[in-house]
This record gives structure tokens, C-alpha cells and sequence, in this order.
């Protein structure tokens, strides 16, 4: 093991710029799930005639294939079909899928649970039933939803190391590329890029639990 050379000043920045990349990747997969996940989500609690059905027949779907047989269809298929898609799109693309399949089934539970009695008094005081989901439904299960919400998130940034496959220069493949040019390097390279994944899992898992204790 060198740990000296191995997290020099310039393998450092290296793995660090990798670890930016992994966050972009997260950050912007995060934003667009959430906002295709609550719209699924809702649909299908609201039991939308024919949408309801074909949203429950996609999330189900995706639910049981592979993350990375999904990043392999959106990098290396999509091609033969005349749409061919950069590194870091085709990542992006296919963590949207994935993770809105895994958030939207977290929505629906979420409001699913609202107990009945406030969605009735919420119509009987003269709401509609868009207005009873807006107003009552949705705040309540949003609440709800952080927990599972930010699980699902610490998982997907964990799951950006997948990309490797298609050689997104996140940090996982920049810790290849320095284990490739000396085999003494693997353990500290390995070890940093932990540390850097825990850290910010560790950071989102504290803000979790403080938005909990602040709705609870």
C-alpha cells in the first residue's frame, strides 16, 4: 500500500473532480425522479382511468429489471435505433427511470396512508377532490414520505457508480484509472472514495432526520 502516492495532491483533485461529477449526476437524477415520481405517484393513487394503469404496468416493470441493464439499453441500444445519447445523458436517463419507478411506489404509500377522516372533512367543508389532494392529502404524505424519500435518494448516489460500465468519468472510474497505473494504490484509492460516499450519505441522512423531528 502507498498512501502517500496514491492521494497525492494531484490524484486528489483527480478523485475529486470525479466525486463533482457524482454529485451532478446525483443532484440533477435526484430533482427530475422526484418530480416524474410524485406525478406517477399521485396518478396512480388517484386511480386515473387507463393512465392509473399503464403508469402501475411501467413501474412494475422497471421495479424488476437491473439498474444496469437499464444504463447498458440507454448507452449501447438506444444507438440502433438512431438515438444516441453522451455519457453523462445516458446515466442521467437511466437513473431517472429507475429511481422514478422506486419514488413513485414511496408516493403512493405516502399518500395512501392519510387517514381517511381528514380527506372526508377536508370534502365535507367543501373542497374538491383535487383540492382535498392539494391542500390536505399531499402536505401530510409529503411529511411522511422523508424518511423513505432520502433512503432512496442515498441509494441512487450510491448507484451512480454503476456508470462505470459506459465509463462516465465519475469518481469510481477515476479511482480505476489511478489503480491502473500502480497496483500499491488500491487500497487508499478504495478507502477515500468511501469516505467521500459516506460522507455525503452521512450529510443527507442528518438532514433527514432533522426535517422529521421538525414536521414530527
Amino acid at each position: 500500500m502507498d498512501f502517500i502516492g496514491a492521494l497525492s495532491p494531484v490524484n486528489m483533485q483527480f478523485l475529486l473532480n470525479g466525486f463533482l461529477i457524482t454529485i451532478e449526476v446525483a443532484l440533477i437524477s435526484i430533482a427530475i425522479s422526484f418530480i416524474i415520481s410524485v406525478l406517477v405517484g399521485t396518478v396512480r393513487y388517484a386511480k386515473v382511468p387507463v393512465l392509473g394503469k399503464l403508469f402501475a404496468i411501467m413501474v412494475e416493470t422497471i421495479r424488476n429489471l437491473p439498474l444496469l441493464l437499464i444504463i447498458f439499453f440507454t448507452y449501447f441500444a438506444l444507438p440502433e435505433i438512431g438515438i444516441k445519447l453522451d455519457k453523462f445523458t445516458a446515466a442521467v436517463i437511466a437513473l431517472v427511470i429507475f429511481e422514478s419507478a422506486m419514488i413513485s411506489e414511496i408516493v403512493r404509500g405516502g399518500l395512501n396512508s392519510v387517514e381517511k377522516g381528514l380527506i372526508e372533512a377536508g370534502r365535507s367543508s367543501g373542497l374538491t377532490a383535487m383540492q382535498t389532494l392539494r391542500h390536505i392529502v399531499l402536505p401530510i404524505a409529503l411529511r411522511r414520505m422523508v424518511p423513505p424519500m432520502v433512503s432512496q435518494f442515498i441509494s441512487l448516489l450510491k448507484d451512480t457508480s454503476l456508470a462505470v460500465v459506459i465509463a462516465l468519468p465519475e469518481l469510481m472510474n477515476h479511482v480505476q484509472i489511478i489503480n491502473g497505473h500502480n497496483i500499491n494504490y488500491v487500497i487508499p484509492t478504495f478507502l477515500f472514495a468511501a469516505l467521500l460516499y459516506f460522507a455525503i450519505n452521512y450529510l443527507l441522512s442528518i438532514a433527514s432526520r432533522k426535517l422529521e423531528n421538525k414536521h414530527s
